[in-house]
């Protein structure tokens, strides 16, 4: 049986895999959970999705969340958190853009919803605040390789 996590998570490697037409490496972080990668020994992506089928998306992160993906900013240059949203789409943030989301104090519980409408782009906010500006699927997975 394949669990939900594989299916999502071969949806984001596939998107790699075919977004960047270069060699590249993956291999699982050193953590506890399923949801955090390195890809090309430098870049860390933490991934978590819903099977939710109509916006809004919302994805739930428990102080262990945040806090391993600390533990990937500590150990790598670049972190993104990878959104999947349903069968929508995959939404791409960087560390600076999560933490405008979900700040530095971790509460036992926060949230990040995302919300896209038919021919726009993902307007996202969270539970320590929202972004000004909305988000596009085509920024992923381009966004992991830009300097």
């Amino acid at each position: 049986m394949i669990r939900d996590f594989e299916f999502y998570h071969g949806l984001v490697f596939a998107r790699i895999l075919h977004g960047t037409q270069r060699p590249l490496s993956l291999r699982p972080f050193q953590s506890v959970s399923n949801a955090s990668y390195v890809v090309n020994d430098t870049v860390g992506i933490y991934i978590k999705h819903s099977a939710k089928r109509m916006t809004p998306w919302r994805f739930t992160f428990m102080k262990e969340h945040q806090d391993e993906i600390d533990l990937l900013k500590l150990n790598l240059a670049k972190v993104f958190l990878v959104l999947v949203c349903g069968d929508d789409g995959v939404l791409c943030l960087s560390f600076s853009e999560l933490k405008q989301l979900l700040d530095s104090q971790h509460d036992p519980i926060e949230w990040i919803s995302a919300t896209r409408h038919k021919r726009e782009m993902y307007s996202v906010k969270g539970s320590n605040g929202e972004l000004d500006f909305k988000i596009g699927q085509s920024e992923f997975p381009v966004k992991l390789f830009a300097d």
